[in-house]
């Protein structure tokens, strides 16, 4: 997150907000609008180490001072903003995390596919060599089968993994 500190401080507020509505189903911040402060890089990693502290720290319903404690390297205008930030959309972020989840659950999957690939959509990109995996779900909602379709990089699939391998576990306790 010490990427945050090349942000102007006054311009925080507004970037960790809308990083949050990216969370929400809204919009992410658009790169465009910061290319002066971030490379192509940093900007995927300040946004990916942003969404993640935000999505964890409610996750795991961590206080005010635990999910400060992870902000220890920032400097305290940027600490500031981040716990404010934090502070005010808790909620929204908890029903967004809550909503996917529900989403997740109500569904059945029947049938897959998946892809891995290098992401090379263009210079800058190709240069991060960025493995994602494009995963091809048929889901049936409500009797009626979806496709959907997910593009994960590798943390996401780790991710994925490990929700998946805890919902078996439950599973088998239930059998």
């Amino acid at each position: 997150m010490r990427l945050l500190e090349k942000l102007p401080a006054e311009r925080a507020a507004k970037f960790l907000h809308k990083v949050v509505d990216g969370i929400c189903g809204r919009a992410y911040p658009r790169y465009p609008d910061y290319t002066s402060v971030w490379n192509l890089t940093e900007w995927m990693e300040i946004v990916e180490e942003t969404a993640t502290y935000f999505k964890t720290t409610v996750g795991k319903n961590l206080s005010e001072e635990e999910a400060g404690q992870q902000l220890n390297e920032l400097n305290s205008s940027y600490q500031e903003a981040i716990i404010k930030c934090l502070k005010a959309r808790k909620e929204e972020i908890g029903r967004a995390l809550v909503e996917k989840i529900n989403a997740i659950s109500s569904a059945q999957l029947q049938d897959f596919d998946w892809q891995l690939k290098l992401a090379l959509s263009s210079d800058k990109i190709s240069m991060l060599q960025m493995p994602l995996l494009n995963l091809d779900l048929d889901v049936r909602e409500n009797g009626e089968i979806k496709p959907v379709s997910i593009e994960m990089n590798k943390e996401e699939l780790q991710n994925l993994i490990n929700a998946l391998e805890a919902a078996n576990k439950v599973v088998l306790q239930l059998k």
